[in-house]
């Protein structure tokens, strides 16, 4: 079978790819390299010693995306292309809804024109909004979003569902990722952010590794036990194979359907860097400032529904996330370059 990765370079595309040619599959990566590198391409297939197809390629551009359905019988895609920063959404929410949402009705159009009929969806877990209760549960209705980034996986969401009501043959599984960390245990491939790393893992790797001089907090009077935001983090190899048990059910599913893939328990900022700490031998400085804009005070994953119908669950701990992100940072300090 063979699985199109839109965006599939980057640092959860990279993962799923090595999990997928493990499992059997062929992989075939389209990406632009705004926020990934072609060296993931090489680390991939030394990782699986398997070859993967490459495209340099935009996804908004459908005659590119046209000619990589036409070259090759693809029975699968997988939508990670898009932009991700939340606080950069709030300051060019323009730039997110054009690329983003573009890049989807491009898929579906080279779907429909070629005749795929399975797409897994990147989405997110801001798409609950600020309204839903904790744990989010994917029966919950959508919410208000709090940044443009959410509001773009909202649309999204609606537009793919939408498609899979006007063909009664196409099959849309949205997987709600919470807050992916860690890298592969091979310490070739893992996060690796162009500029100032909006994300709290990277951040603290590149402090440890002396890229950066302290790590800044944002926001230490949010109303949990310390005052700093708590989210669900999980190893980004175990949100890999939730990947291949959705790839597997789409081929004998039809319509939307809807999977949390999270660990179901929070941690604080300030837990997050004193696991690193421990788990590392390592003092990681750090600063704190405003709240950042978008930025909801905590949230979590009920991820049930994934373990009963796709047979997954999350098996790594944080001490595992620690262990991995600094197993690849110490490795590649200056990342892929």
């Amino acid at each position: 079978m063979n699985v199109l990765l839109a965006g599939g370079a980057g640092y959860i595309g990279s993962h799923t790819a090595v999990e997928l040619l493990n499992s059997g599959y062929n992989v075939i990566i389209a990406d632009n390299y705004s926020n990934s590198d072609k060296k993931a391409i090489d680390r991939i297939e030394k990782i699986t010693d398997k070859k993967v197809i490459s495209y340099t390629a935009d996804i908004i551009d459908k005659i590119v995306v046209s000619e990589i359905f036409k070259n090759n019988q693809i029975d699968v895609v997988i939508h990670f292309a898009g932009l991700k920063a939340v606080g950069e959404s709030v300051k060019k929410p323009l730039i997110y809804y054009r690329n983003n949402i573009d890049t989807t009705i491009t898929l579906l159009e080279c779907m429909a024109e070629y005749g795929c009929k399975n797409i897994v969806f990147s989405s997110s877990a801001t798409v609950y909004g600020e309204e839903n209760d904790i744990p989010y549960v994917e029966t919950m209705k959508k919410g208000t979003c709090s940044n443009p980034y959410g509001w773009t996986k909202s649309m999204m969401e609606q537009i793919l569902s939408d498609a899979s009501v006007a063909d009664s043959e196409l099959s849309v599984i949205l997987l709600r990722y919470f807050n992916p960390i860690g890298a592969h245990e091979s310490g070739l491939i893992g996060e690796d952010p162009k500029g100032i790393p909006n994300n709290l893992m990277p951040y603290i790797s590149q402090v440890a590794v002396g890229r950066r001089d302290h790590l800044t907090i944002f926001g230490n009077d949010y109303p949990t036990k310390d005052g700093t935001c708590r989210r669900d983090y999980i190893h980004i190899t175990d949100l890999a194979k939730g990947h291949v048990k959705a790839v597997e059910y789409a081929a004998k599913h039809k319509g939307p359907e809807i999977f949390n893939l999270g660990t179901g328990t929070p941690y604080s900022v300030l837990e997050i860097v004193n696991a690193f700490e421990k788990a590392n031998n390592i003092k990681i400085k750090y600063e704190f400032d405003e709240r950042r804009s978008g930025d909801l005070p905590e949230f979590w994953a009920n991820s049930d529904k994934a373990q009963r119908v796709l047979d997954w669950t999350a098996t790594r701990t944080l001490e595992d996330m620690c262990k991995d992100t600094w197993n690849w940072q110490k490795n590649n300090p200056n990342g892929y370059e």
